[in-house]
């Protein structure tokens, strides 16, 4: 079942929402004020929430069978259009509860589903959110099949079955067909991305890489950060304050003061229970922050579920391989409450992005971290290397030079590796 976006656009849907508490987990109301704010992204209208506890799932419509009713009861008098379960629901549940409830039925991954289809701006986002949406709906055609089978008669070949179930086939290997075109699509993105990974690798700058979760702030501290070292509205990126604002990978230099200068990369934000069809045809995206020398995990501190918030990110990133990088844990969103926190550790920091509160501090926390190889040291370079001075003036902090009668005496901040491969002009 697809939500007519056009609809969506015009005018709010009223939703009506379903949470099932499997064996009493502790993360129930969380998830399903969650679900509330997923619906909202996708511009719909909360007019109910109706949950149940149960110990196990009905096969046929996941919730009691007495619940069906209830549910269907309470979505006709609050004149709900549609009915969402905060749970991935099998194609024959999702077929049994259209029928009895009589409205469209979503669960949680096709919700997600909707509000990327909606966000995605750029072809890789597009393909990537296509590829997890056909992905979703292949097996989800199955149970509309059993029906419309029932129009052919005897056994046999395709030819003996029925139009409904031709049509079926059909779409299924449409599907498939489309599916298997989207992937050879992702590959060449793939490739062009790795092609601008090992560019980027090869010119030996630093990468720092914002992860979180959706809605913490990514984008608004890559945008603070680029208004105080770049001053270049035309490399900020969208900000707003709704879930999934960013899919796609955004990569912006930023050079700071001291001639040092960093990649910064941000990307989708993540969310409990994230459909697993959506983390495989993200991969190539997400695994950028693979490749980081430093993680910015970004929290949203004035959430009361930041900690749950927090355990999402690090069960992502153990998903994507990127555990091991070390992280600097960007408590955000703390402004009027800076003066009540107490001391962070060496690897946290509080503060708040939206009103430039922190960024100094964050920014020495960063280069403390990326330019570790980097080292004091006085050098005399001869006159005749008048390139390795324009070199150093560029690739080094330059804390004094000399004109002296047999060359340039500089005093500054270089990296090891140069100061070893120019150890012959080295003083001290």
């Amino acid at each position: 079942m697809e939500i007519n976006t056009q609809t969506q656009l015009n005018q709010k849907m009223k939703a009506l929402l379903v949470g099932v508490n499997l064996g009493n987990d502790p993360d129930f109301e969380n998830a399903l004020k969650e679900l509330e704010s997923l619906a909202e992204a996708c511009n719909m209208e909360v007019v109910g929430v109706e949950t149940q506890n149960i110990s196990q799932v009905n096969t046929g419509v996941y919730v009691g069978t007495g619940k069906v009713d209830e549910i269907k009861a309470l979505a006709h008098m609050l004149e709900a259009e549609v009915v969402i379960f905060d749970n991935t629901l099998s194609p024959m549940q999702l077929r049994n509860l259209k029928d009895i409830i009589e409205r469209p039925i979503l669960d949680r991954t096709h919700l997600i589903l909707q509000i990327f289809s909606s966000r995605a701006k750029t072809r890789e986002a597009q393909i990537q959110v296509e590829t997890a949406r056909l992905q979703y709906e292949l097996p989800r055609l199955t149970g509309m099949g059993e029906i419309l089978s029932r129009q052919g008669g005897g056994s046999g070949g395709l030819s003996n079955k029925g139009a409904g179930e031709k049509k079926l086939e059909l779409d299924k290997r449409k599907i498939r067909h489309r599916i298997s075109e989207l992937k050879k699509e992702i590959k060449e993105v793939e490739k062009n991305r790795e092609t601008q990974r090992k560019r980027r690798l090869s010119q030996g700058i630093p990468q720092v890489a914002l992860v979180g979760y959706t809605n913490a702030g990514k984008s608004t501290l890559m945008n603070a950060l680029i208004d105080k070292y770049e001053q270049n509205d035309e490399k900020k990126v969208m900000a707003q304050d709704m879930l999934f604002a960013t899919l796609d990978t955004t990569v912006r230099k930023i050079h700071l003061p001291d001639k040092k200068e960093f990649l910064l990369s941000d990307t989708v934000g993540f969310i409990n229970k994230l459909p697993h069809n959506l983390v495989e045809a993200f991969h190539s995206t997400l695994e950028e922050v693979k490749y980081a020398d430093v993680l910015l995990e970004v929290i949203d501190y004035s959430d009361e579920n930041y900690q749950d918030h927090m355990r999402v990110t690090r069960e992502t990133l153990r998903e994507l391989g990127a555990e091991q990088i070390p992280c600097i844990h960007v408590f955000n969103k703390c402004d009027g409450i800076l003066d009540q926190l107490p001391t962070m550790g060496q690897d946290s920091i509080y503060m708040a992005a939206g009103k430039n509160i922190g960024l100094d501090e964050l920014v020495q926390m960063i280069s403390s971290r990326i330019y570790q190889d980097y080292v004091d040291c006085v050098m005399l370079i001869p006159y005749t290397e008048g390139a390795l001075i324009s070199y150093f003036n560029e690739n080094a902090t330059i804390k004094e030079t000399e004109y002296l009668d047999n060359g340039t005496k500089i005093t500054m901040n270089c990296l090891l590796k140069d100061l070893q491969k120019y150890k012959q002009y080295v003083l001290i």
